[in-house]
């Protein structure tokens, strides 16, 4: 008896873009338009002041498993847009600094290393699911933009960090980029 073939592989499946609520941010862009992000590592793991120390300040942003923030990563993250750098699981929590993406959404090879404590046996290297950019260090704030003093103040009630906090990544819009810039001492 012959021995059955496997289903063809499929690419990741996305919402339209189009229905989604981020629908917005995987709209075309004007010429020029630079985009906002927040991006989530805890400091233990790899902080801010890691980021400075790194090679050119520059590190990939790999190991994110979160469909949701895959696509923002994949498909909505451009080069030169920038993010908020947020220190997760810290006490406190909060936004410590800037940094610009500096490479476009590519596959997240830590996925395929079965030594690696984010392998997924389940991603193919012929067919990616994880995505990952670079991101090159900006700036530090000079004052913790704490999560308690986000979650707290009414013109950031409608943030995805406070919406959807469990996310790795987000985009922030112009107006909360501008106004947490401030809060932070980098305006």
């Amino acid at each position: 008896m012959p021995a059955k073939k496997s289903p063809a592989k499929k690419a990741p499946k996305s919402m339209p873009y189009e229905q989604g609520a981020w629908a917005h941010v995987f709209a075309p862009r004007a010429p020029g338009e630079r985009r906002y992000w927040l991006i989530k590592s805890e400091p233990d793991v790899f902080s801010f002041e890691d980021l400075e120390r790194a090679p050119k300040q520059t590190t990939c942003w790999d190991s994110v498993r979160n469909s949701s923030a895959r696509n923002f990563m994949r498909d909505g993250m451009k080069k030169a847009d920038l993010a908020f750098y947020y220190h997760s699981n810290a006490e406190p929590s909060g936004i410590v600094g800037i940094c610009e993406i500096v490479r476009e959404g590519y596959p997240d090879y830590t996925a395929w290393d079965p030594s690696h404590d984010y392998f997924d046996e389940k991603s193919d290297p012929d067919m990616p699911t994880w995505y990952m950019v670079d991101v090159k260090a900006v700036k530090p704030f000079k004052t913790m933009v704490a999560l308690p003093e986000i979650k707290g103040d009414p013109a950031l009630a409608e943030m995805a960090l406070v919406k959807v906090g469990r996310l790795s990544v987000v985009p922030v819009t112009p107006a909360e980029w501008e106004y947490l810039c401030a809060l932070g001492g980098v305006a």
